[in-house]
């Protein structure tokens, strides 16, 4: 059973962080900055210093294209000093589509009688994650839909599950999660199970939209409830976290607020420790489900470009990532400016990677992926566009995660971990996975990110490289 919702939450005068009146104000106010002014918050972004609200807002206003180039280049530079040029790739294994709630833009919400509902069962979850694992997969978000059968005791027998299956080629090495809010108790259980990231999406920030969109009596109509879920994560001991919004639910200028507010409430409140990650997903379209044929806010893809640059110079030092939501076209165009992570060779209905040859089930899919390539293209494609991919899990396991990880971050430190693991990881891809053609590119690439790394590390890199290619596996620093 899902556990009760704290008091406080149910009080129609408690006060959240999110104030719409104040954002909108910001947002007009910002209207009018001038070059210098813009120039200058670039240069404070460049510095790997968070933005304010009120500068965020003024680069909102930006339509001048100069100077959209250089929020696009300022993007590109932080992203590299923060982190290097690896992008971490994963992929969503969904577990259960049951939902108790009626969300308009959702596929699985309760009223759709256009889908078949599903919860895999032990043996089922087993198969699906071993073709995972065969295909080369090391890292996965297990989604879950909000209802009783999905609470915190089902979650963490799942994750074990998960973490139980070993394959001749590996194993799922850290699964994060994409689940309903729980109280402190479950998060508890779940950090005991060994998650990785524990990621809830506000879907909107505006108080107005959220209750629109989400019925009242459901769940989910419970805005402060959501939005708190985080914090409550934060005292169950996980310490990593992701947040995000669903664009096109209401105004992206207002969503791109919203997320900052989120992350300046989480530094403040856990002595610096903000999200690990921020996600922006674009409303697709859905089975049976007419909100999201054609949504009045929808974000055109040139807004999109531009929303993304905005939030890696508002957070410059934490990961982001762009789903499989988007087109090929849409995800290479968008990648260089401050995309940390992506997921391909990706499956959203239940049971997806089992069929996986039939692209989508669209019965059994919460909504309708735009990037169907299997992982081994996605890879080519990132090492022809210079990038080194990675599947590091190393920074869960080193406890590199909450202080630790800003402290990394924050000042652009993180890279000198990140770029050798993405190396040693892709190495066992090559090794264990990839085409031939895919082999060529990446040993290219390995060579080049080799050769650019300091010679301490690129010395230890090399040894381990050597252990990899003798059999050794699972090998990070």
């Amino acid at each position: 059973m899902l556990e009760k919702i704290d008091d406080k939450y149910l009080d129609p005068n408690f006060k959240d962080f999110i104030d719409d009146e104040k954002i909108w104000n910001e947002i007009n106010e910002g209207k009018n900055a001038s070059k210098e002014e813009i120039r200058e918050i670039i240069k404070k972004s460049l510095s790997k210093k968070r933005l304010e609200p009120s500068e965020t807002a003024k680069l909102i206003s930006v339509e001048d294209e100069n100077l959209l180039n250089e929020m696009y280049e300022a993007a590109y530079k932080i992203k590299e000093d923060v982190y290097g040029k690896r992008i971490v790739f994963f992929a969503p294994l969904y577990i259960g589509n049951k939902c108790e709630n009626n969300c308009l833009y959702c596929g699985f919400r309760r009223g759709n009688s256009s889908i078949v509902r599903k919860t895999l069962t032990d043996e089922e979850l087993k198969h699906e994650v071993e073709i995972m694992i065969n295909s080369g997969q090391k890292r996965s978000i297990l989604v879950y839909g909000e209802h009783p059968f999905y609470d915190a005791d089902f979650i963490a027998r799942t994750i074990k599950v998960v973490y139980g299956v070993k394959s001749k080629t590996g194993e799922l090495r850290r699964v994060n999660i994409n689940a309903a809010p729980l109280d402190v108790e479950g998060y508890k259980k779940l950090h005991e199970a060994g998650i990785g990231t524990f990621q809830i999406f506000q879907e909107t920030y505006h108080h107005e939209t959220y209750r629109k969109i989400h019925p009242k009596g459901d769940r989910k109509s419970n805005y402060a409830w959501r939005l708190y879920g985080l914090d409550r994560a934060m005292e169950g001991g996980i310490d990593d976290l992701g947040i995000g919004a669903l664009f096109g639910l209401y105004d992206w200028r207002f969503e791109v607020m919203g997320l900052l507010y989120h992350t300046i409430h989480l530094e403040e409140k856990f002595g610096g420790i903000g999200p690990h990650t921020i996600s922006f997903p674009r409303i697709e379209p859905a089975i049976d489900t007419p909100f999201t044929q054609n949504p009045k806010y929808k974000v055109s893809d040139k807004d999109f470009k531009k929303l993304v640059a905005i939030i890696r110079l508002s957070v410059p030092y934490t990961g982001m990532i762009l789903t499989a939501r988007e087109s090929a076209k849409v995800r290479k165009e968008v990648l260089p400016i401050g995309i940390t992570q992506i997921d391909a060779g990706t499956r959203i209905g239940v049971g997806g990677y089992s069929e996986y040859e039939k692209e989508t089930i669209p019965d059994k899919e919460q909504f309708t992926i735009g990037d169907p390539r299997s992982l081994d293209e996605v890879i080519k494609e990132i090492c022809d566009m210079g990038y080194i991919p990675s599947f590091c899990t190393a920074g869960y396991r080193s406890a590199r995660t909450g202080k630790k990880f800003m402290g990394l971050a924050k000042p652009g430190l993180v890279h000198n971990y990140c770029m050798p693991n993405a190396i040693l990881t892709f190495k066992e891809y090559l090794l264990d996975y990839a085409s031939e053609e895919t082999k060529k590119a990446g040993e290219k690439a390995i060579q080049k990110h080799l050769s650019e790394l300091s010679e301490d590390r690129r010395k230890i890199v090399v040894e381990r490289l050597k252990q990899i290619e003798e059999g050794k596996r699972d090998v990070y620093v």
